[in-house]
């Protein structure tokens, strides 16, 4: 399904997000530079927004994971283009079983995939394993606002989104998915719950956008 949307991925975000998608990957962003990570992998990378993102924004090597092969190809003409081939590496990745030593990330980031694990914990605790101790994961979801935002929000994800998606992607399948998982999501502190039991902790949590969407960000204990 990935696959097939990936050429009109991008524009989709922005167009059925109004544009704000990009503003909270700048938060998100922001918020990473604080740490100045030395290598920082962006799980569920897609067409690789983030990751060229955080590597504009820091000195950090990124490295982007993806189990879509269509999103990661259009990723490397992405990266190819802003001339970021020599920092930004982007492979094929499940968040379970991710090919890289323990501890060697010194932060990690998801923005709008975990929700698309198979296991959230299992994909969570792939991310954990591959961290430094001390190190940062940072996920950004979707959520529902309370009271008539979030009622607008709902509307506009279940009628608008499915039928705007489709007709510009041509995969209306696809655009009924991504807004019924999303709203599926275990938000707040259900999701941190979730981290926790991951094994992250100092977890936070910070609305965006009347709480449309959510920026988590956890901790791996140091050693002690």
């Amino acid at each position: 399904m990935f696959d097939a949307i990936a050429p009109r991925y991008d524009l989709l975000n922005h167009i059925l997000s109004l544009g704000i998608d990009q503003g909270w990957r700048k938060f998100l962003t922001h918020r990473l530079t604080q740490m100045q990570p030395s290598k920082v992998i962006d799980v569920a990378t897609g067409t690789a927004d983030l990751a060229l993102m955080i590597a504009k924004n820091t000195e950090a090597s990124v490295t982007g994971a993806d189990i879509s092969p269509g999103m990661i190809a259009i990723g490397h003409k992405k990266v190819a283009r802003a001339g970021l081939s020599r920092r930004i590496t982007l492979i094929e990745g499940d968040s379970a079983r991710l090919p890289f030593a323990d501890g060697a990330f010194d932060a990690a980031t998801v923005a709008f995939g975990v929700r698309n694990f198979e296991d959230t914990v299992q994909g969570l605790t792939g991310i954990n394993r591959i961290l430094r101790p001390g190190g940062r994961i940072s996920v950004l979801e979707f959520s529902s606002p309370r009271g008539v935002m979030g009622t607008l929000a709902r509307f506009y994800m279940r009628r608008i989104m499915p039928l705007a998606g489709g007709i510009i992607s041509g995969h209306p399948s696809a655009y009924t998915y991504l807004p019924e998982t999303a709203l599926a999501f275990p938000e707040g502190e259900a999701f941190a719950s979730l981290l926790r039991e991951a094994g992250f902790d100092a977890v936070t949590i910070t609305p965006l956008t009347f709480g449309i969407a959510t920026l988590y960000e956890g901790q791996k204990p140091p050693v002690k």
